[in-house]
Formats: C-alpha cells, structure tokens, sequence
C-alpha cells in the first residue's frame, strides 16, 4: 500500500540550558512527518535527536525514504532505522493503524504531574527547591519528586550541595541523582555509601558510562540504580536489566513496543522528556499515564518549566504542524 508522506522541519531554544556533564543542551531540532494512506487515514510522527551526528544520518535515511513510500517497506526497515526516525514512523503507523487516537479504544492519555528537574547552578537549585516545596505547601498537593544532575562539579562540592538538598527536603519527597554516564566506579562507589542509608533517594541514574555493564550490576547490588543512555547504545538491557529504566520514547524506537510493555503493566519503567513537540510529547504523556497503572508508578521526567510557550507544543497535531 503505497502513502503520502510530508515532512517539515522544526527548530526551537529551551528556555534555559540545561547542563549535563556530557554537554549543555540548548537547542532541539528536526522534522515533523506526516502520513497520509489512500483512505485518508493520517499519521503524524516527531524525528528529532540530541545528538548532531544522529541528525545528519536521520536526514539521509528521509531522503532515501522518499515522498511514496509503502507500509510494507515501512515495516520492514522500520527496526534498522536510528531511534528518533523509528520513533516518527511507528508512531505514525500506529495512529494509521487506529492502535491509538482520539477516535480508537485507546484514546490519548494527559498526565498533570511530573518530577521537578532542578538547575546545576547552586544558588538557581536552592531557589527553585525552595519557591517549588513552597507552591506545594500552599496548593496541598501530592509529595514532589526532584531530579539533580550532578558530575558537573567535583565530589567534594557536589557533597555538600547534596546535604543543603537533604536539609531542605521533605521526608516524603524523593531524589533522583543523574550523573549522566559522568562518574568513575570510585565516584560512584562514594555516592552510593553516602546515600545508602537515604530513604528519599529514588535512584541514581547513569552513574557510570553506557557500556560499563559490569560496574552498573555490581552497584545496582548496594542502591537502586536506573539506566539511560545505557538502553539507548545497548536496546537489549531493555528486556534484562531488573531495575528502573528510563525510558525515553522520540530517541529509543518504536513506540508500539513500549506502548505494550506498558499496556501489559510492566513495572520499573519511567518515562522521560527528550524535549520534545507536541507531536512527540502526546506519546511521552500517554505512556507516561500507563506507566501510573503498573505494578511500580512513579513521577515521569517532563521536565516543566524548561519549554517555551509556543504552538509547537500544542497537544494538536496539526497545531504543531501549523507552527513548524
């Protein structure tokens, strides 16, 4: 069956940096894709990626595509594809497919609550803990989750970082720890003694680098340790590590697959942003809300507050395409 593709390009800033100790993401881009069949069925797709090297191979594999491609061949070359162009097309296959949607048994889920990603500047982390736990206080609601990237100073300053963070926090608020694949086994090995005895801590996540499989086991033995970029170099961790993943949907694949882990309640999966549009982030919260019906629901990772305020980021897919 041959369809009708349309592809357009985006770009947008974040409204700050964000920074990590592999780089300071300020900037997403790529292209928005949609599919149209001979019934008029459209499916609508996000390609986008944090890394420019990924980019450049996604736009090679959109031009050999080309404007008629068939489902068939959609579907076989769909799982050699990089993530972010598996993402867009078993997205946009599913919403043809009526798998999801507005008008199917599986209508699109919202989620209203999300882990708060805290700056890496100290001075800007204290503030935002404090006005956050504050704003909770005052509106009643449920317990916060933060998120803390560290490995972007040294252990020592990160310390004592860390107990200003303690001091302040709730006993019913928790902490995930993400160094980004930015710690040595000592580093880690520090942390992890440090923390071993914290009830708030949730998880560290990435402690070490993405192939150190190894290192990741032995100290998944002493504290909850959740990967990430580890799942996105090795997909096959995705069926045997026993701990949390995160799980971030517009850079791992097809999201059919996941979309069944989770239909089926499987537990120790997060979801995560990848700072995506509205196109991509109507995925994130819907599998973000069956990810609260599992055997082990926990705060996805939306980052809020860090998205300008734009019609890319419109829960409408056509909004979103409008805007590109």
């Amino acid at each position: 069956m041959e369809m009708r593709l349309e592809i357009k390009p985006f770009s947008f800033h974040l409204l700050k940096p964000i920074q990590t100790s592999q780089r300071i993401i300020s900037r997403k881009e790529g292209w928005l894709i949609k599919l149209e069949d001979q019934d008029s069925r459209v499916g609508w797709g996000e390609i986008s990626s944090l890394n420019s090297s990924e980019l450049n191979q996604c736009k090679k594999i959109l031009e050999k595509i080309g404007r008629s491609p068939t489902k068939e061949n959609l579907e076989n070359q769909i799982k050699t594809w990089p993530g972010p162009v598996g993402f867009a097309f078993g997205a946009a296959l599913a919403e043809m497919n009526c798998l999801i949607g507005d008008g199917t048994k599986q209508k699109w889920l919202q989620i209203s609550s999300s882990a708060v990603l805290l700056p890496s500047n100290e001075l800007e982390l204290l503030k935002c803990l404090d006005s956050t736990l504050e704003n909770q206080y005052d509106n009643c609601t449920k317990a916060l989750t933060f998120k803390w990237k560290v490995a972007n100073y040294s252990n020592a300053i990160e310390s004592i970082l860390l107990q200003k963070i303690l001091k302040k926090l709730p006993n019913d608020a928790l902490l995930r720890i993400d160094a980004n694949c930015g710690w040595t086994r000592n580093q880690a090995k520090e942390w992890a003694q440090e923390l071993h005895q914290e009830p708030r801590l949730e998880w560290l996540e990435q402690p070490l680098p993405v192939g150190d499989i190894e290192g990741l086991e032995k100290l998944a033995e002493d504290i909850p340790v959740a990967l990430d970029e580890s799942l996105i170099k090795t997909p096959s961790l995705r069926k045997t590590w026993k701990s949390w993943q995160i799980r971030r949907p517009v850079l791992e694949g097809d999201p059919r697959i996941l979309l069944k882990e989770l239909t089926n309640k499987t537990g120790y999966r997060v979801i995560s942003t990848s700072f995506e549009t509205g196109i991509g982030r109507r995925w994130v919260e819907h599998l973000a809300a069956l990810q609260q019906e599992s055997s082990t629901p926990t705060q996805p990772g939306l980052a809020p507050g860090w998205l300008p305020s734009s019609p890319l980021f419109n829960k409408n897919p056509r909004t979103v395409w409008e805007a590109a």
